[in-house]
């Protein structure tokens, strides 16, 4: 039996505040801090942005095991052969949930917003930005949901270019055809087998056969995220704000709810590999232990038994709280990636949840159908990050434009104002450009009022 994967901590008499509490809880580094990984990811980048393709090929070989052919992109036939040679089961499941993400999506679209304001008429547009990234992680697991979740949202939007990037397997050097025919169900228009920091400063930078886009979604190990926010800090892309690096899980669980439920969602995030965060609360000391042995019977029959006690003696914990308050409070201060209340009265204590990347309510409702099925995106804030960003949407790959018209009576009811606050900042330019235009429009009118001024 695998003995106590979970370290336990207790916070019963700390409270529910913040600062009370903060000093017990321990979070994994966002990468950054590990020694030479940052340095690591700039010299990936800077070898992408000096010699490109070249610089591409050398560090897929070297990271992957895998040698990339004279052409970088996958055949766009092979998508369609992909998916014409797919299960009909697995292709039917693929295809439900590109209809549940598309039409999810589908309702984020804002529509145009229109104010009008004495004379003067301001208009919110959205326009999609040209070319689109994403990243879809491989190695330890293949992903066509992620596939799904990140093109889908962009061909919602209306981007007219959608590129996909994924590590090729080793040993073949190719995508794997669940990932190929679900790019070909999303509408894909490129796709190419390289990941890592180095498809990311291709996809920046762009090469001699990768045209750089303008933004790059998706979630990745500590490389893919550190390389993401170097390049958009650059003003290369736009990145979304979250930082979409590991998997993680909060259960909260009481005795209301089966031990099995618990023991196994927080397997389901730690089997994604390292890095991640796989956390219990409960002010149950009894369901603390079911749930410990629950987990200790299902990791040794799970066939990814390695990747998940890789995360869970890295950042796996159980926590005795003093009741639900303590619980929610605990999870606002991690701001999980998912949060699960398995436990009595959830919906009531969603209006507490603060920071979370999304949440599952009750029993029947495992993040594992969000990853998949919900609709709602499962690329989702992680290290924390979900205190000031959420899930990717549409509005990732959308920029605000606004048009701004002003009539006759607008200029001369704004004129005087726009003058006097261009006066208080020193910028005599900003003045002149209302006030020439009123006084040219005033010269036009025989009274010398502007054309439109209530007589």
């Amino acid at each position: 039996m695998v003995n106590r994967p979970l370290k336990r901590l207790d916070l019963r008499g700390l409270g529910a505040e913040e600062p009370a509490l903060r000093p017990h809880l321990p979070r994994p580094a966002g990468g950054a801090e590990e020694v030479g990984t940052l340095d690591a990811v700039r010299a990936i980048l800077a070898e992408v942005e000096a010699r490109g393709d070249d610089a591409v090929r050398e560090l897929t070989a070297r990271f992957d095991g895998v040698e990339l052919g004279p052409e970088l992109r996958v055949p766009p036939a092979e998508l369609q052969a992909a998916l014409d040679g797919l299960a009909p089961d697995l292709r039917a499941s693929l295809e439900e949930a590109a209809d549940a993400i598309r039409s999810f999506h589908a309702g984020q679209l804002p529509p145009a917003h229109r104010h009008e304001r004495g004379g003067v008429t301001s208009v919110g547009l959205t326009r999609p930005v040209d070319r689109a990234g994403c990243y879809v992680p491989g190695g330890r697991a293949v992903y066509p949901s992620t596939v799904l979740m990140t093109a889908i949202p962009a061909r919602v939007a209306g981007v007219p270019e959608v590129v996909l990037v994924v590590p090729p397997e080793r040993g073949s050097g190719r995508v794997p055809a669940a990932t190929l025919a679900a790019a070909a169900l999303a509408g894909v228009d490129e796709v190419y087998p390289i990941g890592g920091a180095q498809a990311v400063g291709a996809l920046a930078f762009g090469t001699a056969q990768i045209r750089p886009v303008d933004v790059i979604v998706g979630p990745g190990n500590v490389y893919v995220a550190l390389a993401k926010r170097e390049v958009a800090g650059r003003g290369l892309l736009a990145i979304p704000a979250s930082f979409a690096g590991p998997s993680e899980v909060v259960v909260v669980a009481d005795d209301t709810v089966p031990a099995d439920y618990a023991a196994i969602d927080l397997i389901v995030q730690a089997e994604h590999g390292p890095g991640g965060l796989s956390w219990l609360l409960t002010w149950s000391e009894a369901v603390a232990d079911a749930v410990e042995a629950a987990v200790g019977r299902l990791v040794e029959e799970a066939p990814r038994r390695a990747d998940i006690l890789a995360t869970m003696d890295g950042n796996g914990y159980l926590v005795l709280c003093e009741g639900p308050e303590q619980a929610i409070a605990v999870a606002n201060l991690i701001g999980p990636e998912h949060l699960e209340l398995l436990c009595a009265g959830a919906e009531l204590l969603v209006d507490r949840v603060r920071h979370a990347g999304a949440v599952f309510c009750g029993p029947l409702a495992p993040a594992s159908i969000g990853d998949y099925l919900a609709g709602p995106n499962h690329v989702l804030p992680t290290f924390g990050s979900a205190r000031f960003a959420g899930a990717l949407t549409v509005h990732d790959f959308l920029k605000h434009l606004h048009v701004v018209t002003v009539s006759p009576e607008g200029l001369d009811r704004v004129a005087p104002h726009v003058a006097r606050l261009a006066a208080a900042e020193g910028l005599d330019a900003h003045a002149r450009s209302v006030l020439l235009r009123q006084e040219h429009e005033r010269a036009r009118q025989p009274d010398g009022r502007t054309e439109g001024t209530a007589r």
